[in-house]
């Protein structure tokens, strides 16, 4: 031990005991996370063993079974709701691509800064309370329905276009509030900079404010994806024939539920991936985040 100077700390001279703890416990925190990872494996392969036993040990098994998940219904049902499945990707991918472009519009509208904007503002401020407050489902309803029934000279008629639009009117409102809070979570003084640097307001929002505000709201932004490609099941009310549609129609022939059961698959075939995919996203955003707070 040896003093600096006055008021130093005393310098510690590592031991050969404690060299050989240093060494030792990054292995045992090793052997501790391995442990944990075999025990939780363990508990999970317990847990889902004994429902499974407790599923099909029950007396009503054999009809569920038989009602739920019937091999042959499965197998012939399965092309004929493919192929009605791909009707609801198409409404999908169309939606989605409107609904990210109108949203996007309708939060810078609302961003406009100034007296003169006002009304602008007010509009858009009514259209995300009002259309977000109304159920989809009835919304749909409304549109489906409604619109062919008023007979407008050149308006079209078909339910599954106004099914897809009143999806689009919906979806706009909600993904429009989470543009606008990725531009609200963008400090003033990001926008002040570039106003400094000679850059319009428009330029401004456009080359600086939105690329950032974009990235932050990712995650969102897929999880309201995933809510839609669920949703346009909903325009088998209209009577359209989509998956879902189509697996009503295959049960109600059968008088088996198993067509429902192969609908349902196939949404998670596209669900699940986009669900891992903003998991995976909001995880590497967290640890940008951490990183970038290391280094500030």
């Amino acid at each position: 031990m040896a003093l600096a100077g006055r008021g130093a700390l005393p310098q510690v001279t590592e031991t050969p005991g404690s060299q050989r703890s240093s060494r030792i416990l990054p292995g045992l925190g090793h052997t501790a996370g391995l442990r944990g990872v075999l025990v939780a494996l363990a508990s999970t392969a317990v847990f889902f063993t004994v429902l499974a036993l407790l599923v099909v040990r029950s007396r009503g098994w054999d009809e569920f079974r038989a009602a739920f998940f019937d091999g042959a219904q499965l197998r012939a049902s399965f092309p004929r709701i493919a192929d009605a499945f791909l009707l609801n990707l198409r409404v999908f991918v169309i939606v989605q691509a409107i609904v990210l472009a109108a949203a996007l519009a309708l939060a810078v509208l609302r961003s406009l800064p100034g007296p003169v904007f006002f009304p602008i503002r007010l509009l858009t401020i009514i259209y995300a309370d009002v259309f977000r407050g109304i159920p989809v489902l009835l919304f749909v309803l409304m549109l489906g329905f409604g619109i062919p029934g008023l007979r407008i000279e050149g308006v079209p008629t078909s339910e599954l276009f106004w099914g897809a639009t009143a999806l689009a009117i919906v979806y706009t409102a909600y993904v429009s509030e989470v543009y606008r809070a990725g531009i609200e979570s963008i400090h003033p003084s990001q926008d002040a900079a570039a106003r400094s640097l000679g850059l319009t307001r428009l330029q401004s929002m456009r080359h600086v404010v939105l690329p950032q505000a974009v990235r932050r709201v990712v995650p969102p932004l897929l999880n309201d994806a995933i809510s839609l490609q669920k949703d346009t099941a909903l325009i088998s009310v209209l009577g359209v024939v989509e998956g879902l549609q189509q697996a009503q129609i295959d049960s109600a022939a059968t008088f088996n539920f198993t067509p429902y059961v192969v609908a349902a698959l196939l949404f998670l075939a596209i669900t699940i991936p986009l669900t891992r995919l903003t998991d995976w996203l909001v995880a590497r955003d967290r640890r940008r985040r951490a990183a970038a707070q290391v280094v500030a």
